[in-house]
This record gives C-alpha cells, sequence and structure tokens, in this order.
C-alpha cells in the first residue's frame, strides 16, 4: 500500500480492526519513511456494478458517491454517520446480489428513496427534489400530498 502523504511504496499494518458486522476490515497504516498514519478499508464485493445512466452511458458504481448523496440528502439531520453506513451497505448487498452486474440508475435510485423514506422524511423529500427533478413549489406539494396520502392509506 502506497503512502498517501509521500508515496513510498512500503507500509506497514499497525492495527486491523472487522467492523459493520464483520464485512469490512479497517487497518491502521504508517510510513516508515514520514512516519505518517492512515487509515484503509477492505470490504467484500460480490461482483464489480456498472451503473447505466439515463443517456446510455456506463460508469463504474462508486459506494463512495452514493454515500455523499444520502448524506446531503441528510444534511444537518439527526441521523448517525453509523445508520447511514447500514444504509448503504444493505443496498450495496441488494444490488450485488441481484444477480444482474448491471444496475440502472433509476433503479438505484428508487433503492434510495425506498431506504431514506424509512430512515428519515425530510431527506427523503431533499433526495425527492434532486432525483425526479423538482422545478417549481407546486412539485415539492405534489409530492408531499402523494406521501401524506400513502401514509394515511396505511
Amino acid at each position: 500500500m502506497r503512502c498517501p502523504f509521500c508515496n513510498n511504496a512500503d507500509t506497514t499494518v499497525k492495527d486491523t480492526r472487522a467492523s459493520d458486522e464483520g464485512t469490512v476490515i479497517r487497518r491502521r497504516r504508517q510510513c516508515p519513511e514520514c512516519l505518517s498514519r492512515f487509515t484503509t478499508t477492505e470490504r467484500v464485493h460480490l461482483r464489480e456494478l456498472i451503473v447505466r445512466k439515463k443517456d446510455g452511458r456506463t460508469e463504474t458504481f462508486d459506494r463512495e458517491k452514493l454515500f455523499r448523496s444520502i448524506r446531503l440528502a441528510l444534511h444537518k439531520r439527526p441521523v448517525e454517520d453509523d445508520r447511514i453506513e447500514r444504509v448503504i451497505t444493505g443496498l450495496v448487498r441488494q444490488f450485488e446480489s441481484s444477480g444482474e452486474s448491471e444496475i440502472s440508475s433509476a433503479a438505484i435510485g428508487e433503492q434510495v428513496m425506498e431506504a431514506l423514506a424509512q430512515l428519515d422524511s425530510v431527506a427523503y423529500v431533499r433526495f425527492a427534489s434532486i432525483y425526479k427533478d423538482f422545478h417549481e413549489t407546486k412539485d415539492f406539494e405534489q409530492f408531499i400530498e402523494r406521501i401524506e396520502k400513502s401514509f394515511v392509506e396505511n
């Protein structure tokens, strides 16, 4: 593992810990050259996922991009990072165990919306406003009316 500070090719592992129910290994490393310390994370990947965008382009699935999107929707909301991490881990497991190596961005968006609806209603509306491309306040009003109706019906 290269040192991110001095680019030295050799680093030593100082501590290893399993986390996230044993699906993640965190390693604390130190560079013998500059003595800097940093953490690396190893995760199990069942398969490489490819995301098909609405315009037909494809890109490699990026867990960090998913984290940033959900974190942005949850900005200043009372939800701990470990809960967000559990939601993301669950979503990624769903995608990887679907049997498909290619997943549409629309399917990802729908799954994220379902997860956010369970996690935080404000974040759910925030994410939906971007995902569903709201342009006017009436778009918000109609969306919230539909949410309220579904809560009354259930």
